[in-house]
């Protein structure tokens, strides 16, 4: 196929086809990764793992909210920008940007992209040349990763297996196989397509020979949930690594409240069986014939003869049957017991101990999947009409965590298909971010400007502190803010020139020096600091004069 022929084969230093056989990288062990050695192991664990209700629950629920959609472009990125830009370069990223997230069909693929790199610790694609398209590689798929010591041990060539292209479905690896039918993978790749990826070496094993295929890092695309400084580099470490004790112990505990259940639930039955004062070994085999009368049922016989000739049959045990034993007169003789059945069969704390851990070890919110009284009571204002859980608002902070670490990936991924449409826009003075999972800082951020407003207020009847210099210090305005809140006042008030203090309310009783937007005519900050106060554009109101102190007796 004609997109599979830009996947070269690795070279070595000196040009030579370096091959894929396991047996043959001995020679160059340091450049090759392969991760944890069971880590093919642990993807089946972390499957298993997913199969648990609480864990799929948790595993959705960090998923949801760090691919959430930006309300304003419907995405599910969003644009930072670091720069100056353009209204026209906005127009064209954000277009640009639609144009990736509908070739990719972003929209209904990032949540299970990020819960699977998020799950597994690894995510991988295969970029189409041509198209710029992403397929979906299976991490089982990944052998190892061989990479360029010079060059600070950067990926140069992947080894992948079981190579299918499925257009339709966006994949180039086959599902996980479980059975024999493994060891046909390799008659679905036809001879021109292996010859394209380049012939790797094949290895053998119980299912067959299955062949590796060397796949040039410049055409995969790799989330890793790693940041580089762990043992399982190039691959990542999945979320659920931390919780896979707590999740054993889960698990054996659930199958032996189970057993339990089913087999000490039902009610038992204890028969005493009155045998007098006979030797032990008759005792034994009396009671041993009246077992066989209670458990048999006499029916007539078949072959007739009068009720003196019956046949017994096996007759089970049941509650809706009664039982008759003669007793003497003193009170001796048989009797039945009823048993109980399991005993404290509601009593579940145990199970909602190691549930909870096993949830917190995920950091999910006890309000997202309540599971019992134990749960954090903690709270955290988060400006608004009330309050949020303290765990609430740390999850947010661990989901903005994780979306740090797989966002470079497709901020790269999105730079590189700009470049490749011939979008030459500066790729410094803006990134590709997920959505924030929650808007904490822009609570906290209304609620430094309530704060600030009720100081200044405070503070405006003080006649020794220049408004200019409260609304740089407790309003926090920049020079620049301050004379653009100037340019757009005199917008407003067309009267050309900013009134004075004594005349009318405006700008200049807060220390704002009004100008001539007609002539052009802008405040000077030298002349402001030079003390220039001409007029009634005075920079000061008029209990503001140059003579006041800036302290102590104010009659001075």
């Amino acid at each position: 196929m004609s997109w599979k022929k830009h996947f070269t084969v690795y070279n070595g230093p000196n040009g030579e086809a370096r091959p894929s056989s396991s047996s043959r990288f001995q020679s160059w062990l340091p450049e090759v990764y392969s991760g944890q050695p069971n880590r093919v192991e642990r993807y089946m664990q972390y499957d298993q793992m997913d199969m648990d209700s609480e864990v799929n629950a948790a595993l959705d629920i960090i998923a949801e909210f760090s691919t959430q959609v930006d309300e304003s472009t419907k995405l599910p990125f969003s644009l930072d920008y670091s720069g100056d830009v353009t209204e026209s370069e906005t127009k064209i990223l954000e277009q640009t940007l639609r144009q990736w997230c509908n070739l990719q069909d972003w929209d209904r693929k990032i949540f299970k992209t990020f819960r699977n790199a998020i799950k597994y610790g690894d995510q991988f694609f295969i970029r189409d040349p041509e198209t710029w398209e992403m397929y979906y590689v299976n991490p089982v798929d990944v052998t190892k990763v061989i990479v360029n010591e010079a060059k600070g041990k950067e990926p140069e060539q992947y080894v992948l297996k079981n190579l299918d292209l499925n257009m339709q479905n966006k994949t180039v690896s086959e599902p996980i196989k479980h059975s024999e039918t493994y060891s046909t993978v390799n008659s679905t790749m036809r001879g021109t397509e292996r010859n394209a990826l380049g012939t790797g070496g094949d290895y053998s094993s119980s299912l067959g020979n299955i062949h590796e295929y060397n796949v040039d890092a410049t055409h995969i695309v790799h989330a890793a949930l790693t940041e580089g400084m762990d043992s399982d580099f190039p691959f990542g470490a999945s979320i659920l690594d931390p919780i896979f004790k707590t999740y054993k112990q889960k698990e054996l505990l659930e199958d032996s409240i189970i057993i339990y259940r089913v087999q000490r639930a039902p009610e038992r039955r204890v028969f005493y069986v009155d045998v007098g004062n006979m030797p032990a070994n008759k005792a034994m085999g009396f009671v041993e014939r009246v077992k066989n009368e209670i458990h048999q049922k006499r029916i007539p016989s078949k072959t007739g003869g009068g009720s003196s000739i019956m046949d017994a049959s096996y007759n089970p045990l049941s509650i809706m049957e009664d039982y008759f034993f003669a007793q003497t007169a003193e009170g001796r003789g048989s009797k039945v017991e009823v048993l109980p059945g399991g005993d404290n069969l509601g009593q579940i704390d145990d199970l909602r101990y190691f549930t909870n851990k096993m949830l917190r070890a995920l950091r999910v919110p006890s309000s997202y999947l309540p599971t019992g009284p134990d749960d954090g009571t903690a709270t955290y204002v988060d400006g608004r009409v009330g309050t949020a859980f303290i765990q609430e608002y740390r999850f947010n902070q661990y989901c903005q965590r994780l979306q740090k670490i797989i966002c470079p990936v497709f901020d790269t991924e999105f730079k590189l298909f700009m470049k490749n449409r011939g979008i030459n826009i500066d790729s410094s003075i803006f990134d590709l971010t997920f959505v924030e999972p929650q808007s904490f800082s822009e609570y906290k951020e209304i609620e430094v400007h309530a704060a600030r407003a009720n100081v200044f207020g405070s503070l405006e009847g003080v006649d020794y502190l220049s408004r200019r210099f409260m609304m740089s210090k407790y309003l926090g305005l920049s020079e620049d803010e301050i004379l653009e809140n100037e340019r757009m006042w005199m917008e407003e008030n067309k009267s050309g020139t900013a009134p004075s203090a004594d005349s009318e309310p405006g700008l200049g009783s807060v220390g704002v020096r009004g100008f001539d937007i007609d002539s052009g005519d802008t405040p000077d900050m030298g002349d402001l600091e030079a003390g220039d106060t001409g007029g009634d554009e005075s920079p000061i109101s008029g209990a503001e004069n140059a003579t006041a102190p800036v302290g102590g007796d104010e009659n001075a």
